[in-house]
């Protein structure tokens, strides 16, 4: 049994080779690999791991964390703030109609979480 530490993932970008070879032995790797991308495995060991070959262009480089200024993240926690209260309302001010045994419509306000 491997430890945790030596069940690593691998992703292999070289210029010899056309498709990138990614090596996993995260079941979650493995199931969004295969489950939200579509890849099938191209090779187990019988331990756990699997390899699976993606196009190149697939997979998209690091991008550089986004700097912003205090006045930039007062409004966006402004922002944010209002708009959750603005769904918060909305979900309080939704009726369902419920039709009892002799079908008669009945409105009840829906239960806020």
């Amino acid at each position: 049994m491997l430890t945790n530490f030596e069940r690593e993932t691998i992703i292999c970008l070289n210029e010899s080779s056309d498709p990138a070879h990614i090596f996993a032995y995260s079941k979650t790797r493995q199931k969004h690999l295969e489950g939200k991308l579509g890849l099938k495995p191209t090779m187990t060991n019988g331990k756990g791991g699997s390899e699976y070959e993606i196009d190149k262009k697939r997979i998209k480089p690091p991008r550089v964390p986004k700097k912003l200024s205090a006045d930039t993240k007062a409004k966006l926690v402004k922002r944010l703030s209002a708009s959750r209260t603005k769904s918060n309302l909305r979900s309080k001010n939704n009726t369902t109609v419920v039709k009892s045994k002799d079908e008669t419509p009945k409105t009840r306000k829906s239960s806020s979480k």
